[in-house]
């Protein structure tokens, strides 16, 4: 049963990261801009992040089985459009059901593996063995992508997902039994809705800025229609006695300090994966395996530090993971500000190493800082919210990096995009520096 939850973990990881090195086969393939890949990785970080907290109530109240297996169909469904897209449109919808579908796989997959292994220490032996297959498929995506890519076409790593969600689907029916809880929270439509506005509305307008302009009605209205979407969500919520997203938890400094450093962690993580992947392929002219090779320093670091990381916090508490988190992310993208055509390979070798040691620190803290503290019923809740906050952070990221990087590109991609993604670089040092800000204010004993 754990194999079976972990399986699904892994297919979603993977695809998490593994598209960004198909972006510029993608871009050749289908006459698009940077813009329209930026709508290839955001149309599914959004979408996940809007559902994930419904996904959770939906699975408690109809049956986490039979919610497993509808996200296993879609997701599967999903990959099988994307891999026949004929063109960016249809491209976008499809990864837009993908992510449909993987929001019903992780945070009820969680619950399976909670309601399962009742026994604590079998509980978190098992969540150990889900944390480490989380940073290892988002590590190991952009190699994986990269091979496949190189030897098939970018509509194979669509393929891959096929065989893997049919598999997971025929084992869920066999070994994991259906299970619901006594008592499940009620359904917030509203709630849910101004959560989409609001993470829709505010990708729209910052993904579209460049073309539109920084300051032209279409963007300053997104953002406008965003900022009222949230001034509603959070009297509704409030109001509400079972709240999707209940506004009380952000009172407690620990929490609201892992929200914005998962924010923060994974905007820098989002950014990276596009500018890197941009300039490797396009810029030095590597192809999509080898650029893959290349960023196996960031995937080995993170995947060797990721369960130490665990220890760490079990041992010492959050703020030492997430000082070293925070310094390693801001130092490796620090290397990046002056980034060339020609700079040395030991260099961006040298930085994604770093960049993987602060990721890999990045996970464990988070999780356990966003639910300490907090009784049972609401620790769900949190470690949701948490989640979604990755999500949120990796969208923003795709969004407001590339699209500055992308404002300031002169020329082709070819000439052009090395001294353009300078911003984009400093605004991801800024986010691990931010992380480490945070990780030392909101982590500690003053803090509880």
């Amino acid at each position: 049963m754990l194999a079976i939850c972990c399986l699904s973990l892994f297919m979603v990881g993977v695809d998490n990261t593994i598209v960004n090195a198909a972006l510029p086969a993608i871009q050749r393939d289908l006459h698009t801009t940077v813009t329209g890949l930026q709508w290839v990785v955001a149309a599914y970080t959004v979408v996940l992040a809007s559902l994930l907290l419904l996904a959770g109530s939906t699975g408690d109240r109809l049956g986490r089985r039979r919610t497993f297996q509808t996200g296993l169909l879609l997701f599967t469904l999903g990959s099988l459009l994307c891999s026949l897209a004929p063109g960016l449109d249809w491209l976008v919808a499809a990864r837009a059901l993908q992510a449909v579908g993987g929001s019903m796989l992780n945070p009820v997959a969680m619950s399976i593996i909670t309601n399962t292994f009742t026994e604590p220490r079998e509980r978190a032996r098992a969540i150990g063995v889900w944390g480490a297959v989380a940073g290892v498929s988002m590590a190991l995506g952009p190699l994986l992508g990269g091979g496949l890519v190189d030897s098939v076409g970018w509509r194979a790593i669509f393929w891959a997902n096929i065989p893997v969600g049919l598999a997971a689907l025929v084992l869920c029916a066999l070994f994991v039994p259906d299970s619901r809880a006594e008592h499940p929270r009620p359904l917030d439509p509203v709630g849910q809705l101004l959560i989409v506005v609001l993470l829709g509305s505010l990708a729209y307008g910052l993904i579209e800025a460049p073309t539109a302009g920084w300051a032209s009605a279409q963007t300053l209205g997104c953002c406008a229609l965003a900022a009222l979407a949230l001034a509603c969500l959070v009297p509704h919520e409030l109001r509400r006695a079972a709240p999707l997203i209940d506004p009380r938890l952000f009172t407690r400094a620990p929490f609201a300090g892992a929200v914005a450093i998962a924010i923060c962690g994974f905007a820098a993580l989002g950014g990276f994966l596009l500018l890197n992947t941009l300039y490797l392929q396009d810029v030095r002219g590597c192809s999509p395996l080898h650029a893959g090779v290349l960023t196996l320093p960031m995937a080995g670091v993170t995947m060797l530090v990721s369960p130490l990381a665990g220890r760490l916090v079990a041992a010492r508490g959050a703020r030492l993971p997430l000082v070293v988190s925070g310094s390693a992310m801001a130092a490796g993208m620090l290397m990046l500000t002056g980034l060339s055509t020609h700079t040395a390979t030991w260099q961006l070798v040298s930085s994604y190493a770093l960049f993987g040691l602060g990721f890999g620190m990045l996970n464990a803290p988070v999780t356990n800082t966003a639910v300490s503290g907090l009784p049972p019923a609401q620790a769900g809740v949190a470690a949701a919210v948490a989640t979604t906050s990755r999500q949120t952070g990796q969208a923003l990221g795709v969004a407001v990096i590339g699209s500055l990087a992308t404002s300031a590109v002169h020329g082709p991609l070819s000439t052009g995009f090395a001294s353009a993604s300078h911003v984009g670089w400093w605004i991801a040092t800024a986010c691990g520096a931010a992380v480490l800000t945070l990780g030392i204010l909101t982590t500690g004993r003053r803090t509880g």
